[in-house]
């Protein structure tokens, strides 16, 4: 996974928990989201590794005590640390200081109704921002007409669709990462 992928990860799982995002900070390496659930008044702070500094790839315990100290420092509730690849002592520091890891091989594990949930609200915010309203049936949606698609929030909506159907949970949550990435496109 490329950093980007970290991102859109960061991305899918504020999106699921509910997070709303209260602000992104990129630096060389990482991108640092500042989000709360929008039931509680919690800070956390979910920073993705873009750049791993070693040269094996791994993300090591030094950056898991870097991001420990800003979690104490700015009085964060909870941290989440996504990245390629940690080393065993990164993991143990993690579950030590109450950081959730993610990353190509750790991930969360969604329910399928809680990821098919989020890809809904973004889909009526999607086709109320360009549409001007939420279709209710299928006919009043005009981004699938006589076989082809014109809209690519239908295309992702019909995929998802399937997905579910099939209970596909990583192309769910890649739908839900387009899904988020129009949204993005549209501010």
């Amino acid at each position: 996974m490329s950093g980007e992928e970290f991102v859109e990860k960061a991305e899918v799982i504020s999106a699921i928990r509910g997070y709303e995002n209260m602000r992104t900070r990129r630096k060389e390496g990482r991108v640092d989201f500042t989000v709360s659930p929008s039931e509680s008044d919690d800070k956390i702070l979910i920073r993705v590794i873009t750049e791993a500094r070693s040269r094996s790839g791994y993300i090591g315990v030094d950056s898991v005590r870097e991001m420990n100290d800003v979690l104490e420092k700015r009085d964060y509730d909870k941290g989440i640390l996504i990245g390629a690849r940690f080393t065993e002592a990164a993991k143990s520091e993690m579950k030590r200081e109450n950081i959730e890891a993610v990353s190509e091989r750790i991930t969360p594990h969604f329910k399928l109704e809680g990821l098919y949930s989020a890809i809904a609200g973004c889909l009526r915010n999607l086709c109320r921002a360009k549409c001007g309203h939420v279709p209710t049936k299928e006919s009043d949606c005009k981004g699938y007409v006589d076989g082809r698609y014109s809209c690519d929030v239908r295309l992702i909506s019909d995929n998802a669709s399937f997905h579910l159907e099939h209970g596909w949970v990583r192309f769910l949550e890649r739908d839900l990462a387009k899904l988020l990435a129009i949204e993005k496109s549209l501010e």
